[in-house]
């Protein structure tokens, strides 16, 4: 195909660039919240475009559901978090704390970042959040503090992170 067959203003398509597909995460706010929402359910205030924590919102605040709470309420996690190994059964207790440590610091800071559940077994801990971020703390407060095998598995259809420690 030479230069002169080509129409003006037409650009061939260039297979060297990934081209960013728009993220489809159904509990992400559509459209900006009136300033200022408060949760239903947690009371986070939505303020100056981001749920925060103890901000005094007055009585005729507009009211909805933030996206932690819908998580929760759908039980449907962003994150999971699986811990095993034999190293996890001689020190769970400990092990157990020091999650909780981590979700509560992100929690006290972040209001959309929550521990939905830990589920024990025989094998290990499962951990489930509302926030890819949380699972992926999790898993690296566990990892700096123990060391062991550290994976994570992401899953942009699902927008779900899975991070497996071991040790």
């Amino acid at each position: 195909m030479s230069s002169r067959s080509i129409p003006p203003g037409f650009h061939p398509a260039r297979r060297d660039r990934l081209l960013q597909e728009a993220e489809h995460d159904s509990y992400k706010t559509r459209g900006k919240l009136p300033d200022p929402t408060i949760c239903t359910h947690c009371g986070a205030v939505f303020r100056g475009g981001r749920w925060q924590w103890g901000v005094m919102a007055p009585a005729d605040a507009h009211r909805a559901s933030c996206p932690a709470c819908w998580r929760v309420q759908d039980h449907y996690p962003a994150g999971f978090v699986f811990l095993e190994g034999d190293f996890l059964l001689a020190h769970r207790e400990e092990i157990g704390h020091l999650v909780r440590n981590e979700a509560e610091r992100q929690r006290a800071e972040h209001p959309l970042k929550r521990v939905m559940a830990i589920d024990e077994s025989e094998t290990g801990l499962r951990v489930s959040t509302t926030d890819i971020h949380l699972a992926r703390a999790i898993g690296e407060a566990v990892h700096h503090a123990y060391q062991g095998e550290l994976e994570f598995h992401y899953n942009p259809e699902e927008a779900l992170l899975r991070v497996h420690w071991s040790r």
